[in-house]
């Protein structure tokens, strides 16, 4: 049995009663809204989901500082193709302090200079590991990654790409939560 509603979209639009022209969430009918939820499965499964929330909460709680945390997060989710992920920790990171252009580069970071050495190699881990059927994360890669971490902080990523990746499969195939 499936479940399915159809989300609103917001958009932003200008409010005629702000004289600044600042912009403000509104409907607007000509965008299209994102894809209808399929299969609410926080719902409908709520030990599973109450179970992967503590697993996700536990992932937060390192030592890893929140930009890289997010940056992380949002980079598997782009690979994932999950909007709602992508939207949240793309939002995340800017929250955390991560530059707007650092963000809108993040998809082709290996040709920018805007990460850190610790920044790429948290990059470099993370699509291999999401990447898994394209090949196996390598012995010369791991070292390469660990050179910017201590094992604790090494094995806290790797448990958070883990994580990540697990919340983007589900929204990638479920779309359980609307873009809004």
């Amino acid at each position: 049995m499936t479940t399915t509603t159809t989300p609103t979209t917001p958009t932003t639009t200008t409010d005629s009663s702000e004289t600044t022209g600042t912009e403000r969430t509104s409907n607007r009918p000509d965008l299209v809204d994102g894809p209808p939820v399929r299969v609410a499965v926080d719902a409908l499964s709520p030990r599973t989901n109450k179970a992967m929330n503590a697993l996700d909460a536990a992932s937060r709680n390192t030592s890893l500082e929140a930009p890289l945390q997010e940056l992380v997060r949002a980079r598997a989710s782009q690979i994932n193709g999950c909007a709602y992920c992508v939207d949240m920790h793309l939002a995340d990171a800017e929250a955390a302090g991560v530059p707007q252009r650092t963000l809108h580069l993040l998809a082709v970071w290996r040709e920018t200079g805007f990460f850190t050495a610790r920044e790429r190699a948290a990059l470099e881990l993370t699509e291999a590991m999401t990447r898994l059927s394209e090949a196996p994360v390598g012995d010369a890669l791991f070292e390469r990654v660990a050179e910017h971490f201590d094992d604790r902080e090494l094995s806290d990523l790797v448990w958070l790409i883990a994580v990540i990746n697990t919340w983007n499969r589900l929204g990638a195939t479920a779309h359980p939560w609307p873009l809004s």
